[in-house]
Protein backbone atom coordinates (compact mmCIF):
# COMPACT_ATOMS: atom_id res chain seq x y z
CA UNK A 1 0.00 0.00 0.00
CA UNK A 2 1.22 3.51 -0.87
CA UNK A 3 0.13 6.30 1.01
CA UNK A 4 0.31 10.32 -0.68
CA UNK A 5 0.63 13.75 0.04
CA UNK A 6 -3.44 14.12 -0.21
CA UNK A 7 -3.82 11.58 2.44
CA UNK A 8 -1.59 13.30 5.11
CA UNK A 9 -3.59 17.05 4.19
CA UNK A 10 -6.70 14.49 4.69
CA UNK A 11 -5.73 13.15 7.66
CA UNK A 12 -4.85 16.58 9.28
CA UNK A 13 -8.41 17.92 7.83
CA UNK A 14 -10.23 15.20 10.42
CA UNK A 15 -7.96 16.20 13.44
CA UNK A 16 -9.10 19.21 13.46
CA UNK A 17 -12.56 17.97 13.47
CA UNK A 18 -11.32 15.57 16.24
CA UNK A 19 -9.50 19.60 17.73
CA UNK A 20 -13.54 20.96 17.55
CA UNK A 21 -15.27 17.99 19.10
CA UNK A 22 -13.02 16.29 21.23
CA UNK A 23 -14.78 13.28 21.90
CA UNK A 24 -13.69 8.95 21.65
CA UNK A 25 -16.63 8.68 19.05
CA UNK A 26 -15.54 11.10 16.42
CA UNK A 27 -11.57 9.90 16.43
CA UNK A 28 -12.97 6.20 15.87
CA UNK A 29 -15.16 7.89 13.17
CA UNK A 30 -12.70 10.31 11.78
CA UNK A 31 -10.28 7.07 11.88
CA UNK A 32 -12.68 5.01 10.75
CA UNK A 33 -13.23 7.15 7.66
CA UNK A 34 -9.73 7.66 6.84
CA UNK A 35 -9.04 4.15 6.50
CA UNK A 36 -12.64 3.33 4.33
CA UNK A 37 -11.36 6.00 2.00
CA UNK A 38 -8.14 5.25 1.44
CA UNK A 39 -8.69 1.67 1.47
CA UNK A 40 -11.21 1.88 -1.34
CA UNK A 41 -8.90 4.64 -3.18
CA UNK A 42 -6.37 1.46 -3.73
CA UNK A 43 -9.01 -0.63 -4.39
CA UNK A 44 -10.17 0.90 -7.38
CA UNK A 45 -6.61 1.64 -8.42
CA UNK A 46 -5.43 0.01 -11.88
CA UNK A 47 -3.14 -3.13 -10.97
CA UNK A 48 0.34 -2.70 -11.68
CA UNK A 49 0.70 -6.68 -11.37
CA UNK A 50 -1.49 -5.91 -15.02
CA UNK A 51 1.47 -4.64 -16.70
CA UNK A 52 4.04 -6.52 -19.41
CA UNK A 53 6.97 -4.86 -19.54
CA UNK A 54 9.45 -5.60 -22.34
CA UNK A 55 13.02 -4.17 -21.87
CA UNK A 56 14.30 -2.58 -25.71
CA UNK A 57 18.01 -3.75 -26.85
CA UNK A 58 20.07 -1.27 -25.83
CA UNK A 59 23.56 -0.28 -28.42
CA UNK A 60 26.59 -0.17 -27.58
CA UNK A 61 27.69 3.81 -26.54
CA UNK A 62 31.46 5.17 -25.74
CA UNK A 63 31.98 6.35 -22.59
CA UNK A 64 31.35 9.81 -22.52
CA UNK A 65 28.63 9.87 -25.01
CA UNK A 66 25.21 10.52 -23.81
CA UNK A 67 22.29 7.71 -24.92
CA UNK A 68 18.86 6.30 -24.42
CA UNK A 69 17.82 3.47 -22.49
CA UNK A 70 14.43 2.62 -24.04
CA UNK A 71 11.11 0.45 -21.97
CA UNK A 72 7.78 -0.89 -23.34
CA UNK A 73 4.64 -1.37 -20.52
CA UNK A 74 1.94 -2.82 -21.66
CA UNK A 75 -1.32 -2.96 -19.77
CA UNK A 76 -3.21 -5.71 -19.81
CA UNK A 77 -5.79 -5.04 -16.72
CA UNK A 78 -9.41 -3.57 -17.44
CA UNK A 79 -8.89 -0.22 -15.22
CA UNK A 80 -7.46 2.71 -15.86
CA UNK A 81 -3.68 3.33 -14.73
CA UNK A 82 -2.23 6.42 -13.36
CA UNK A 83 0.82 6.56 -11.47
CA UNK A 84 4.34 6.63 -11.81
CA UNK A 85 7.50 4.39 -13.01
CA UNK A 86 11.12 3.94 -11.76
CA UNK A 87 13.76 2.72 -13.22
CA UNK A 88 16.45 1.43 -11.23
CA UNK A 89 19.65 2.00 -12.59
CA UNK A 90 22.61 2.18 -11.06
CA UNK A 91 24.44 5.56 -10.22
CA UNK A 92 27.33 4.52 -12.62
CA UNK A 93 24.65 4.77 -15.50
CA UNK A 94 23.87 8.61 -15.01
CA UNK A 95 20.70 8.45 -15.31
CA UNK A 96 18.96 11.74 -15.24
CA UNK A 97 15.37 11.29 -14.66
CA UNK A 98 14.28 8.17 -13.18
CA UNK A 99 11.02 8.41 -11.95
CA UNK A 100 8.48 9.20 -14.92
CA UNK A 101 4.95 9.88 -14.91
CA UNK A 102 2.63 6.94 -16.34
CA UNK A 103 -0.86 6.99 -18.31
CA UNK A 104 -2.56 3.89 -19.62
CA UNK A 105 -6.02 3.58 -20.40
CA UNK A 106 -8.18 0.42 -20.03
CA UNK A 107 -5.41 -2.20 -21.76
CA UNK A 108 -8.18 -5.58 -21.59
CA UNK A 109 -11.68 -4.62 -22.59
CA UNK A 110 -14.41 -6.50 -21.08
CA UNK A 111 -16.64 -8.76 -23.48
CA UNK A 112 -19.49 -10.60 -22.70
CA UNK A 113 -19.95 -14.24 -22.19
CA UNK A 114 -22.12 -16.75 -22.88
CA UNK A 115 -24.50 -15.83 -20.14
CA UNK A 116 -24.38 -12.38 -20.97
CA UNK A 117 -22.31 -12.07 -17.85
CA UNK A 118 -19.07 -9.80 -18.06
CA UNK A 119 -15.60 -11.34 -19.09
CA UNK A 120 -12.22 -10.86 -18.48
CA UNK A 121 -10.82 -12.63 -21.73
CA UNK A 122 -9.89 -9.38 -24.50
CA UNK A 123 -12.41 -9.14 -27.29
CA UNK A 124 -10.35 -10.70 -30.96
CA UNK A 125 -8.26 -7.37 -32.01
CA UNK A 126 -8.43 -5.78 -28.96
CA UNK A 127 -5.57 -2.82 -28.86
CA UNK A 128 -3.86 -2.64 -25.87
CA UNK A 129 -2.91 0.04 -24.10
CA UNK A 130 1.14 0.55 -23.93
CA UNK A 131 3.72 3.50 -23.09
CA UNK A 132 7.23 3.75 -23.75
CA UNK A 133 9.31 4.91 -20.89
CA UNK A 134 12.50 6.62 -22.11
CA UNK A 135 15.38 6.85 -19.88
CA UNK A 136 18.58 9.58 -20.72
CA UNK A 137 21.86 7.78 -19.19
CA UNK A 138 25.06 9.31 -19.52
CA UNK A 139 27.88 6.67 -17.81
CA UNK A 140 30.62 7.43 -15.56
CA UNK A 141 32.72 4.37 -16.26
CA UNK A 142 32.75 1.40 -18.72
CA UNK A 143 31.83 -1.92 -18.69
CA UNK A 144 28.22 -3.55 -18.55
CA UNK A 145 25.64 -1.64 -16.47
CA UNK A 146 22.54 -2.95 -15.74
CA UNK A 147 18.88 -2.21 -14.37
CA UNK A 148 18.08 -5.23 -12.15
CA UNK A 149 14.11 -4.20 -12.19
CA UNK A 150 11.50 -1.57 -13.07
CA UNK A 151 8.91 -0.15 -10.16
CA UNK A 152 5.71 0.87 -10.93
CA UNK A 153 3.09 2.94 -8.55
CA UNK A 154 -0.61 2.74 -9.37
CA UNK A 155 -2.61 5.68 -7.44
CA UNK A 156 -6.18 5.48 -7.36
CA UNK A 157 -8.71 8.19 -8.50
CA UNK A 158 -8.91 9.98 -5.26
CA UNK A 159 -5.32 10.37 -5.10
CA UNK A 160 -4.72 9.55 -2.10
CA UNK A 161 -3.38 5.54 -1.95
CA UNK A 162 -2.35 3.13 -4.14
CA UNK A 163 -0.24 0.26 -4.84
CA UNK A 164 3.16 -0.42 -5.76
CA UNK A 165 5.05 -3.76 -7.49
CA UNK A 166 8.56 -4.40 -8.67
CA UNK A 167 9.05 -5.96 -12.13
CA UNK A 168 11.92 -8.08 -11.87
CA UNK A 169 13.26 -7.33 -15.66
CA UNK A 170 16.69 -6.52 -16.10
CA UNK A 171 18.23 -3.93 -18.61
CA UNK A 172 21.64 -3.73 -20.02
CA UNK A 173 23.97 -1.05 -21.82
CA UNK A 174 27.31 -1.84 -22.85
CA UNK A 175 29.66 1.05 -22.65
CA UNK A 176 33.03 1.15 -24.71
CA UNK A 177 36.00 2.75 -23.28
CA UNK A 178 35.84 6.45 -24.83
CA UNK A 179 38.88 6.30 -27.80
CA UNK A 180 39.77 10.32 -27.23
CA UNK A 181 43.11 9.51 -29.20
CA UNK A 182 41.25 8.92 -32.07
CA UNK A 183 42.17 12.37 -33.16
CA UNK A 184 45.50 11.19 -33.82
CA UNK A 185 44.27 8.63 -36.41
CA UNK A 186 43.93 10.67 -39.72
CA UNK A 187 47.44 12.55 -39.17
CA UNK A 188 49.05 9.10 -38.87
CA UNK A 189 47.18 7.71 -41.55
CA UNK A 190 48.51 10.51 -44.05
CA UNK A 191 51.98 9.49 -42.81
CA UNK A 192 51.54 5.96 -43.77
CA UNK A 193 49.99 7.23 -47.12
CA UNK A 194 53.42 9.06 -47.31
CA UNK A 195 55.72 5.89 -46.80
CA UNK A 196 53.47 3.80 -48.80
CA UNK A 197 53.40 6.09 -52.04
CA UNK A 198 49.73 6.71 -52.16
CA UNK A 199 50.26 10.55 -52.50
CA UNK A 200 52.53 12.85 -54.36
CA UNK A 201 54.80 12.57 -52.14
CA UNK A 202 57.30 10.07 -51.80
CA UNK A 203 59.69 8.34 -49.03
CA UNK A 204 62.16 6.65 -51.53
CA UNK A 205 64.28 3.52 -50.46
CA UNK A 206 61.36 2.43 -48.12
CA UNK A 207 61.10 -1.10 -47.39
CA UNK A 208 61.94 -4.22 -49.04
CA UNK A 209 58.73 -4.56 -51.44
CA UNK A 210 59.45 -3.68 -55.00
CA UNK A 211 56.94 -0.75 -56.21
CA UNK A 212 58.34 0.58 -59.35
CA UNK A 213 61.05 1.88 -61.49
CA UNK A 214 62.07 5.50 -62.28
CA UNK A 215 64.70 8.01 -63.71
CA UNK A 216 67.85 8.78 -61.30
CA UNK A 217 67.77 12.18 -59.36
CA UNK A 218 69.96 13.37 -57.22
CA UNK A 219 70.00 11.85 -53.85
CA UNK A 220 69.09 8.64 -54.64
CA UNK A 221 70.58 5.93 -53.10
CA UNK A 222 73.16 4.26 -55.29
CA UNK A 223 72.05 1.27 -53.83
CA UNK A 224 68.76 1.48 -55.65
CA UNK A 225 70.07 1.51 -59.34
CA UNK A 226 68.76 -1.14 -61.41
CA UNK A 227 71.53 -2.11 -63.99
CA UNK A 228 69.66 -4.15 -66.75
CA UNK A 229 66.66 -1.84 -66.67
CA UNK A 230 69.76 1.06 -67.14
CA UNK A 231 70.85 -0.50 -69.89
CA UNK A 232 67.88 -1.45 -71.68
CA UNK A 233 67.05 2.42 -71.29
CA UNK A 234 70.36 3.72 -73.58
CA UNK A 235 69.46 5.89 -76.53
CA UNK A 236 71.23 8.09 -78.83
CA UNK A 237 71.78 11.05 -75.85
CA UNK A 238 73.42 8.77 -73.89
CA UNK A 239 72.27 6.51 -70.76
CA UNK A 240 69.85 6.83 -68.23
CA UNK A 241 70.19 5.38 -64.66
CA UNK A 242 66.95 3.68 -63.63
CA UNK A 243 66.55 3.06 -59.83
CA UNK A 244 64.04 0.66 -58.29
CA UNK A 245 61.47 2.41 -55.60
CA UNK A 246 60.34 -0.05 -52.60
CA UNK A 247 57.15 0.40 -50.61
CA UNK A 248 56.87 -0.50 -47.01
CA UNK A 249 55.83 -4.45 -46.73
CA UNK A 250 52.45 -4.69 -46.23
CA UNK A 251 50.01 -8.01 -44.95
CA UNK A 252 52.06 -8.32 -41.54
CA UNK A 253 51.03 -9.30 -38.62
CA UNK A 254 50.67 -7.16 -35.43
CA UNK A 255 50.27 -8.87 -31.79
CA UNK A 256 48.87 -6.25 -28.84
CA UNK A 257 48.78 -7.54 -25.24
CA UNK A 258 47.22 -5.76 -22.51
CA UNK A 259 48.37 -6.57 -19.56
CA UNK A 260 45.36 -6.41 -17.07
CA UNK A 261 46.87 -7.55 -13.70
CA UNK A 262 47.50 -5.23 -10.80
CA UNK A 263 49.85 -2.91 -12.57
CA UNK A 264 47.52 -1.59 -14.48
CA UNK A 265 44.56 0.14 -11.32
CA UNK A 266 47.42 2.34 -10.92
CA UNK A 267 45.69 5.91 -11.42
CA UNK A 268 48.17 8.27 -13.50
CA UNK A 269 46.45 11.93 -13.72
CA UNK A 270 43.04 10.69 -12.42
CA UNK A 271 42.69 7.64 -15.33
CA UNK A 272 43.93 3.99 -14.41
CA UNK A 273 47.29 3.01 -15.85
CA UNK A 274 44.85 0.09 -17.88
CA UNK A 275 42.88 2.48 -19.61
CA UNK A 276 46.05 4.40 -20.94
CA UNK A 277 47.04 1.46 -22.45
CA UNK A 278 43.64 0.58 -24.05
CA UNK A 279 43.60 4.06 -26.00
CA UNK A 280 46.95 2.70 -27.25
CA UNK A 281 46.16 -0.28 -28.40
CA UNK A 282 43.11 1.15 -29.59
CA UNK A 283 45.11 3.68 -31.82
CA UNK A 284 48.07 1.27 -33.15
CA UNK A 285 45.14 -1.48 -34.02
CA UNK A 286 42.85 0.96 -35.79
CA UNK A 287 46.51 2.48 -37.70
CA UNK A 288 47.88 -1.47 -38.22
CA UNK A 289 44.52 -2.16 -39.92
CA UNK A 290 44.49 0.58 -41.99
CA UNK A 291 48.17 -0.03 -43.53
CA UNK A 292 47.17 -3.69 -44.45
CA UNK A 293 48.37 -4.88 -41.41
CA UNK A 294 46.64 -8.29 -39.80
CA UNK A 295 45.91 -7.13 -35.97
CA UNK A 296 45.51 -10.12 -33.20
CA UNK A 297 44.39 -8.48 -29.64
CA UNK A 298 44.68 -10.20 -26.55
CA UNK A 299 43.94 -8.53 -22.68
CA UNK A 300 45.50 -10.96 -19.98
CA UNK A 301 46.62 -11.63 -16.32
CA UNK A 302 46.86 -15.33 -14.93
CA UNK A 303 44.87 -15.97 -17.90
CA UNK A 304 43.33 -14.88 -21.37
CA UNK A 305 40.64 -11.96 -20.36
CA UNK A 306 39.32 -10.89 -24.11
CA UNK A 307 40.99 -11.26 -27.56
CA UNK A 308 39.75 -9.91 -31.06
CA UNK A 309 41.36 -9.86 -34.23
CA UNK A 310 41.21 -8.87 -37.60
CA UNK A 311 39.89 -12.09 -39.48
CA UNK A 312 36.94 -11.95 -37.33
CA UNK A 313 33.66 -10.70 -39.15
CA UNK A 314 32.85 -6.63 -38.59
CA UNK A 315 34.88 -3.60 -38.40
CA UNK A 316 38.16 -4.70 -36.15
CA UNK A 317 38.40 -1.04 -34.10
CA UNK A 318 34.46 -1.94 -33.03
CA UNK A 319 35.88 -5.82 -32.22
CA UNK A 320 38.46 -4.37 -29.89
CA UNK A 321 36.22 -1.66 -28.24
CA UNK A 322 34.05 -4.61 -27.43
CA UNK A 323 36.78 -6.54 -26.06
CA UNK A 324 37.86 -4.14 -23.93
CA UNK A 325 34.83 -3.29 -22.43
CA UNK A 326 34.27 -5.53 -19.98
CA UNK A 327 37.88 -5.74 -18.73
CA UNK A 328 38.93 -4.51 -15.45
CA UNK A 329 42.24 -4.60 -13.18
CA UNK A 330 42.61 -7.69 -11.34
CA UNK A 331 44.80 -7.79 -8.10
CA UNK A 332 47.15 -10.49 -8.86
CA UNK A 333 50.72 -10.93 -10.79
CA UNK A 334 50.46 -11.60 -14.40
CA UNK A 335 51.61 -14.46 -15.66
CA UNK A 336 54.17 -13.54 -18.35
CA UNK A 337 55.20 -16.74 -18.91
CA UNK A 338 51.77 -17.69 -20.98
CA UNK A 339 53.00 -14.94 -23.54
CA UNK A 340 55.38 -17.28 -25.65
CA UNK A 341 52.45 -20.31 -25.61
CA UNK A 342 49.88 -17.89 -26.78
CA UNK A 343 52.08 -15.96 -29.68
CA UNK A 344 52.48 -19.26 -30.67
CA UNK A 345 48.92 -20.06 -31.09
CA UNK A 346 48.27 -16.58 -32.96
CA UNK A 347 50.69 -17.07 -35.56
CA UNK A 348 53.68 -19.41 -36.44
CA UNK A 349 55.53 -16.17 -38.11
CA UNK A 350 57.95 -13.02 -37.73
CA UNK A 351 55.45 -10.67 -35.56
CA UNK A 352 55.44 -6.84 -34.24
CA UNK A 353 54.26 -8.00 -30.65
CA UNK A 354 53.80 -5.08 -28.39
CA UNK A 355 53.30 -5.80 -24.60
CA UNK A 356 51.51 -2.90 -23.33
CA UNK A 357 52.70 -3.11 -19.10
CA UNK A 358 53.96 -1.39 -16.64
CA UNK A 359 57.65 -0.42 -16.46
CA UNK A 360 58.15 -2.06 -12.95
CA UNK A 361 61.20 -3.52 -11.77
CA UNK A 362 59.93 -6.14 -9.57
CA UNK A 363 57.10 -7.53 -11.81
CA UNK A 364 59.25 -7.45 -15.41
CA UNK A 365 62.26 -8.77 -13.40
CA UNK A 366 60.62 -12.05 -12.08
CA UNK A 367 57.98 -12.30 -15.00
CA UNK A 368 58.76 -10.59 -18.11
CA UNK A 369 62.79 -10.72 -18.74
CA UNK A 370 63.10 -14.46 -18.25
CA UNK A 371 60.54 -15.33 -21.45
CA UNK A 372 61.95 -12.37 -23.45
CA UNK A 373 64.80 -14.50 -25.10
CA UNK A 374 62.44 -16.76 -26.33
CA UNK A 375 60.50 -13.86 -27.87
CA UNK A 376 62.64 -11.14 -29.34
CA UNK A 377 64.15 -14.90 -31.25
CA UNK A 378 61.36 -14.70 -33.30
CA UNK A 379 59.43 -11.82 -33.45
CA UNK A 380 60.05 -7.79 -33.08
CA UNK A 381 59.00 -6.72 -29.62
CA UNK A 382 57.89 -3.26 -28.52
CA UNK A 383 57.21 -2.39 -24.53
CA UNK A 384 54.97 0.09 -24.08
CA UNK A 385 54.27 1.52 -20.68
CA UNK A 386 52.85 4.76 -18.93
CA UNK A 387 54.80 7.20 -17.25
CA UNK A 388 53.95 8.54 -14.32
CA UNK A 389 55.10 12.83 -14.50
CA UNK A 390 54.42 12.49 -10.55
CA UNK A 391 57.80 11.14 -10.72
CA UNK A 392 59.44 14.19 -12.25
CA UNK A 393 57.82 16.59 -10.44
CA UNK A 394 58.73 15.71 -6.87
CA UNK A 395 62.55 15.05 -7.82
CA UNK A 396 62.61 18.19 -8.89
CA UNK A 397 61.13 19.83 -5.56
CA UNK A 398 63.49 20.47 -3.61
CA UNK A 399 62.46 22.97 -1.05
CA UNK A 400 61.82 21.42 2.21
CA UNK A 401 63.20 18.36 4.39
CA UNK A 402 60.00 16.33 3.53
CA UNK A 403 60.32 17.40 -0.45
CA UNK A 404 64.52 16.46 -0.45
CA UNK A 405 63.35 12.67 0.84
CA UNK A 406 60.36 12.19 -1.21
CA UNK A 407 62.85 13.42 -3.95
CA UNK A 408 65.65 11.06 -3.63
CA UNK A 409 62.81 8.54 -3.69
CA UNK A 410 61.68 9.48 -6.81
CA UNK A 411 65.77 10.00 -8.17
CA UNK A 412 65.72 6.23 -7.18
CA UNK A 413 62.97 4.92 -8.88
CA UNK A 414 63.62 6.89 -12.07
CA UNK A 415 67.50 5.48 -12.30
CA UNK A 416 65.73 2.16 -11.53
CA UNK A 417 63.60 2.11 -14.63
CA UNK A 418 66.56 3.72 -16.95
CA UNK A 419 68.83 0.51 -15.89
CA UNK A 420 65.47 -1.74 -16.85
CA UNK A 421 65.37 0.27 -20.03
CA UNK A 422 69.32 -0.20 -20.87
CA UNK A 423 68.24 -4.28 -19.73
CA UNK A 424 65.52 -4.50 -22.71
CA UNK A 425 67.45 -2.64 -25.09
CA UNK A 426 70.57 -5.15 -25.03
CA UNK A 427 67.75 -8.05 -25.37
CA UNK A 428 66.57 -6.03 -28.49
CA UNK A 429 63.17 -4.85 -26.95
CA UNK A 430 62.09 -1.52 -27.59
CA UNK A 431 60.69 0.61 -25.25
CA UNK A 432 58.16 3.27 -25.47
CA UNK A 433 57.37 5.43 -22.34
CA UNK A 434 55.22 8.29 -22.02
CA UNK A 435 52.49 10.08 -19.99
CA UNK A 436 48.95 9.17 -20.42
CA UNK A 437 47.89 11.54 -23.24
CA UNK A 438 51.32 10.88 -25.24
CA UNK A 439 51.87 7.42 -24.93
CA UNK A 440 49.09 6.49 -28.04
CA UNK A 441 50.56 8.54 -30.39
CA UNK A 442 54.35 7.82 -29.46
CA UNK A 443 53.63 4.51 -30.11
CA UNK A 444 52.07 5.32 -33.39
CA UNK A 445 55.15 6.76 -34.17
CA UNK A 446 57.39 4.07 -33.53
CA UNK A 447 54.95 1.74 -35.37
CA UNK A 448 55.69 4.04 -38.28
CA UNK A 449 59.05 4.39 -37.65
CA UNK A 450 60.13 0.37 -37.94
CA UNK A 451 57.46 0.25 -41.06
CA UNK A 452 59.73 2.60 -42.94
CA UNK A 453 62.87 1.13 -41.71
CA UNK A 454 61.54 -2.38 -42.67
CA UNK A 455 62.26 -4.28 -39.73
CA UNK A 456 58.63 -5.12 -39.69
Amino acid sequence: MVLTRRFLYLALGLSAVVVVFPAQATLLVCALLLVLIAGTDMVLAGSPRSLRVERVPTTPVRLGQATTASTTITHTGSRRLHGQVKDGWQPSAGARRQISPLELGPGRPAGRGPAGARSAVPRPGAQLATARIETRLRPTRRGDLHSEHLSVRSIGPLGLAGRQVTHRVQHAQRVLPPFHSRRHLPSKLQRLRELDGATAVQIRGAGHEFDSLRDYVRGDDVRSIDWRATARRQSSQGQHLVVRTWRPERDRRVILALDSSRTSAVRIEDEPRLDSGMEAALLLGALAAGAGDRVDYFSFDRALSSQARSGMRGDLLHQMAEAMATVAPRLVEADFSQLPGQIRAISSQRSLLVVLTSLDSGSLEEGLLPVLPALTERHLVVLAAVRDPELDRRARARESAGEVYRAAAAERALIEKEALRRQLASLGVEVVEATPHQLPPQLADTYIRLKASGRL
